[in-house]
């Protein structure tokens, strides 16, 4: 099997003892927006792929496994579905087989891009690491308080990635130790509101950055905003990976559908956060080489107040600060104080290191 770029960046970002993070991971979570059909899901592959996307993912799950058949739906749900019926129901008809799932990531691969999936209950997480040798496990927010589960996860021994929705630092602290285990594992932890869409007034990205200083690991964010602002200002507060919904039509019915990005709103997307990476640079504060072009223009230089004497001292008298092409820099001011004329200059002239001695008045 072709090795994992991503599996790759998430061990490095969890080793790095410096801050130093490679790329940032676009994921576009085309989840169940294939409405049950594996046609569909593979359109939402080339969509990814067309869009940038490092990675496209989406959800395996038996519904026997994950939900009693009674159990109601989010409100959400039923508004984006637009009929009633239980969490079951909904579920039965986004399942895809395991067939599918093969064929999916199959495809995946002879197109370039990685395949993931979020695995929602034991046997689907066996099947997708043991048989299909998914390289990493994205874990739901749905998962951080179930205990057997995370330590199920953590014994395949993957990089982990997880979701934090509905959850206190406290109880993201305690699915971390489990997940990390002993051998202090690959995990990056993703801040995450679960609300289909979220309002920007909620999505509290600053507790992104307090689980980096409190966990000491990598964290992304999972975007269920509208448009893309909000995943910008996830990587500009330092998100290493970031998850949005793909659809290809927010008009189709389907519970993930309307809070979802459309292809060409993901293609800007991927494009504007690699434009923000970009911008971020490596934080090291020094002259770049576009600017030294510009330095030399608009730097003050020591300049002749008057008209000055071959032979005479210079004095602060003597001197005025101006933009020049050439001369001695503002900053030695102090050093040239003292010093003799070797040339008579006129006012308003540049000075250069030829026109004055290193001699000192004071030492003649």
């Amino acid at each position: 099997m072709q090795k994992s770029v991503i599996a790759g960046r998430l061990i490095e970002n969890s080793a790095s003892r410096t801050g130093e993070r490679s790329g940032v991971v676009v994921i576009a979570e085309a989840g169940v927006n294939h409405n049950g059909d594996v046609a569909l899901a593979r359109e939402l592959t080339d969509a990814a792929k067309l869009a940038g996307a490092d990675a496209v993912k989406f959800q395996t799950f038996r519904p026997e496994n994950v939900v009693t058949r009674r159990a109601a739906m989010a409100s959400y749900q039923l508004k984006n579905l637009g009929e009633g019926g239980s969490q079951f129901e909904m579920l039965k008809k986004l399942e895809l087989a395991p067939a599918d799932f093969r064929s999916l990531q199959q495809y995946a691969g002879s197109i370039g891009i990685e395949f993931l999936s979020t695995p929602d209950d034991e046997e689907s997480l066996d099947f997708l690491v043991d048989e299909l040798g998914m390289p990493a496990v994205k874990i739901g927010s749905g998962e951080v308080t179930n205990l057997p589960f995370l330590r199920r996860i953590s014994a395949k021994a993957k990089p982990m990635i997880l979701s934090t929705g509905m959850s206190s630092l406290g109880e993201v602290e305690r699915a971390l130790a489990i997940l990390r285990g002993d051998s202090q594992q690959a995990v990056t932890v993703l801040h995450c509101t679960s609300s289909y869409p979220c309002d920007p007034r909620d999505a509290n990205l600053l507790a992104m950055t307090s689980m980096r200083d409190a966990l000491k690991v990598p964290v992304g964010y999972s975007d269920h905003t509208l448009g893309s602002e909000v995943s910008l200002a996830a990587v500009a507060l330092g998100a290493t990976v970031i998850e949005k919904h793909l659809t290809l039509d927010k008009r189709m019915k389907g519970p993930d559908h309307a809070a979802s990005l459309d292809p060409a709103e993901f293609a800007d997307l991927v494009r504007l956060i690699r434009k923000v990476e970009s911008a971020l640079g490596d934080g090291i504060k020094r002259l770049t080489s576009g600017e030294s072009a510009t330095r030399a223009l608009v730097q003050r230089r020591l300049v002749t107040a008057r008209d000055v004497e071959k032979g005479a001292p210079i004095s602060w008298e003597d001197l005025v600060f101006k933009r020049a092409e050439s001369g001695i820099a503002v900053e030695l001011a102090d050093l040239v104080i003292g010093m003799l004329f070797t040339t008579k200059l006129p006012g308003d002239t540049p000075i250069q290191w030829s026109d004055v001695s290193q001699d000192h008045a004071s030492k003649r």
